[in-house]
């Protein structure tokens, strides 16, 4: 990867940091349903023209129940998910559950009885994964509630839904453009969510803050990252654009801390290495052959 290319995976882990402090500044006076909602409307909107610019309108019309299928499981859900856990989580805190997706994935292998696939380092890398869960919750530094646990168990489940949907991306979707799958998501994203939006109607008008707030996560931290993300799988592959991963949590706990004074704390730092020491283990990650192997995938496309 040249030094370009590296910088637009920062600048994406960025992107993707920042959305937690835009659901913590927005979420409180829009509530999860209507901020979710808006936010998959909007980047849809505006990565439609695209599409349809780009000449892939046929390929969505010919691929729309998996698209509709997928903007549920990983926009709708997992987005109304995350953003729910912030009414109550740190956006560092909450970023930190997010990192544990691909965590997911090594559980996905286990539960199809393709263990045998797994060697004993992915193995070790997943049960140190949760123990970096576990860690991050018995060091919180904020009282244990109902609500609390209700937050967790929403933001593992939003990772949970991203690790799902990526084996049915290539279940269902292998071979489709990139950009049908992002607008095409986006859009049925905001189907799902319409039926939700009378049952909890904001209380009052949001503030200018919070409509800014909202339109920067729907602008730049899901239209424009989705650009930069498929962009760089084009360029330099799946499995390394998504080490992206790895980089989140750190912005999202820097921009938390500097605009938000959200606490970080010794806590968060520890339990999120020892997530992301999982998250590495289990994808391989310090594995030459794996390395090599995933090198020589990406060399032949």
């Amino acid at each position: 990867m040249n030094f370009r290319y590296f910088l637009e995976l920062v600048g994406l882990a960025a992107l993707w940091g920042a959305s937690f402090l835009f659901m913590r500044i927005a979420v409180p006076e829009f509530g999860p349903i209507w901020l979710s909602a808006i936010r998959v409307l909007i980047a849809g909107l505006v990565l439609l023209p695209i599409l349809i610019y780009q000449g892939f309108l046929a390929d969505l019309r010919k691929t729309i129940f998996p698209v509709l299928l997928l903007g549920g499981i990983n926009s709708a859900l997992p987005f109304l998910g995350f953003a729910f856990a912030t009414t109550f989580l740190t956006g560092g805190f909450t970023s930190i559950l997010n990192a544990t997706a691909p965590l997911f994935g090594v559980l996905l292998v286990i539960i199809s009885g393709n263990i045998k696939t797994l060697s004993r380092a992915q193995m070790v890398g997943f049960l140190v994964g949760f123990l970096g869960v576990a860690i991050l919750i018995g060091l919180r530094p904020m009282q244990i509630t109902t609500h609390f646990w209700l937050a967790v168990a929403a933001g593992l489940s939003g990772a949970l839904l991203y690790a799902i949907s990526a084996n049915f991306i290539k279940l269902k979707l292998t071979g489709v453009p990139s950009m049908v799958i992002a607008a095409g998501s986006q859009i049925s994203a905001s189907l799902w969510l319409l039926p939700l939006l009378p049952f909890k109607v904001p209380a009052a008008f949001p503030s200018l803050k919070a409509i800014l707030a909202l339109f920067a996560l729907a602008l730049f931290s899901t239209a424009l990252a989705y650009l930069i993300y498929f962009r760089l799988i084009r360029l330099v592959g799946a499995t390394r654009s998504l080490t992206v991963t790895y980089l989140i949590p750190a912005f999202a706990m820097l921009w938390g801390a500097l605009i938000l004074h959200e606490p970080v704390t010794g806590g968060m730092v520890f339990g999120c290495g020892v997530i992301l020491l999982g998250t590495a283990l289990a994808n391989g990650l310090f594995n030459k052959a794996s390395f090599v192997k995933a090198q020589n995938g990406l060399t032949a496309k």
